[in-house]
């Protein structure tokens, strides 16, 4: 993609993608960011039984990244690299390095989303896709605010599960 031009409405898009997950933004930490620097006792920490931990909220985030680039490029159900959908009950290990890779898996399906919408046109914008009820632009807008609401909720956990 590199050289190639990219449309307004797209670079647009990128941009409001980039702010809610990796780049500065007004608004405060973005879904990355709020989760930088966490141990697995913080990641693992549930503020009362049956509520979602961070690890969890971090998987949900992979998993609606996967969804929308999914019915982006109409792709079939079924390549998300875990069982279930959703949600997912996490830590079924408590270690830093399945950790790590639960944070991986988020990059690589943010990576693979931004592929994606970089590869739209202009007019596949206002294209509804198949499993969807929105369009792609809105699809595309609600993943970002997707991210930062979960950012938010990111934050108040950790605020919450420490005790200084």
């Amino acid at each position: 993609m590199k050289g190639a031009v990219v449309a307004p409405e797209i670079r647009f898009l990128l941009q409001i993608i980039d702010e809610s997950y990796t780049k500065k933004a007004w608004h405060g930490p973005n879904l990355r960011g709020s989760i930088r620097g966490l141990d697995v006792r913080e990641v693992s920490w549930r503020p009362t039984k049956g509520r979602h931990n961070i690890w969890e909220i971090v998987v949900h985030a992979a998993y609606w990244k996967y969804i929308v680039r999914r019915r982006l490029l109409g792709e079939k159900k079924g390549s998300f690299p875990l069982k279930g959908s959703n949600w997912f009950v996490r830590p079924m290990t408590v270690t830093p390095e399945a950790w790590r890779s639960d944070v991986a898996l988020l990059e690589e399906m943010h990576r693979k989303m931004r592929a994606a919408i970089a590869g739209l046109a202009p007019r596949d914008l206002n294209r509804v896709p198949p499993g969807s009820k929105v369009s792609n632009a809105a699809l595309i807008s609600g993943i970002a605010a997707h991210d930062v609401y979960h950012a938010g909720q990111i934050q108040l956990l950790k605020r919450l599960c420490r005790p200084w």
